[in-house]
């Protein structure tokens, strides 16, 4: 996991022995803008592309002094890519969360991806979303750390601002759609999405 956190841009998670299994929760300290290069690899199906701030620089006289070279690297196989993009652009599979809210991640005629968390006492809300061309990330709280008032979730304070921007940056876009996993049938039931064996619910170990 590190590793791969590592690849896709993140470089806050360097202290090894700090980090155990709560770390897929977000047990270690990221930065706003690595997040969003990390995410750019799953808006590129796997491809890395180098994060920079300044495209080109000119003199006065219009000669290029300085500009990026793109120089894309493919980092994680495409398909496992496809299959997160298939979960996080579900507009179903979100609904139970955001609930009243779900209108705020949903742009007529867009696909766009969605991810959103909370640390602990509501210091921290974040969001990031993303279509194939555009990543934006959001992280809402105080400067001092101190914990935002009572649910001061992601969905309450920081989607709103993404919903915002997105709303207005993607309304003269046209449409973009991730592409599709292959798609996968395992002899596990529940991995193909059957809760209910012979008409029976059980529980995690039966299904494992």
């Amino acid at each position: 996991t590190l590793k791969n956190a590592k690849k896709m841009g993140i470089t806050t998670l360097t202290e090894r022995s700090r980090y155990g299994l709560s770390l897929a929760l977000g047990g270690g300290e990221v930065k706003l803008i690595d997040l969003v290069n990390a995410y750019s690899v799953f808006a590129q199906d796997g491809l890395k592309h180098k994060q920079i701030m300044i495209l080109k620089i000119e003199n006065q006289e219009g000669k290029v002094i300085e500009e990026y070279k793109d120089e894309p690297e493919q980092i994680i196989e495409p398909q496992y890519i496809r299959l997160i993009n298939d979960i996080l652009t579900d507009t179903e599979a979100r609904s139970v969360l955001f609930q009243s809210s779900l209108n705020l991640t949903i742009f007529p005629n867009k696909e766009v991806a969605l991810k959103t968390g909370t640390t602990n006492d509501y210091r921290d809300a974040w969001s990031i979303g993303y279509t194939p061309s555009l990543v934006v990330g959001v992280w809402a709280g105080n400067n001092d750390n101190t914990p935002m008032v009572r649910k001061g979730t992601s969905i309450l304070a920081a989607v709103p601002i993404w919903h915002a921007f997105i709303k207005e940056v993607l309304k003269d876009q046209l449409l973009e759609t991730f592409p599709r996993p292959e798609p996968i049938l395992t002899d596990k039931p529940i991995l193909n999405g059957q809760y209910l064996i012979n008409n029976e619910i059980h529980d995690l170990l039966y299904y494992i």
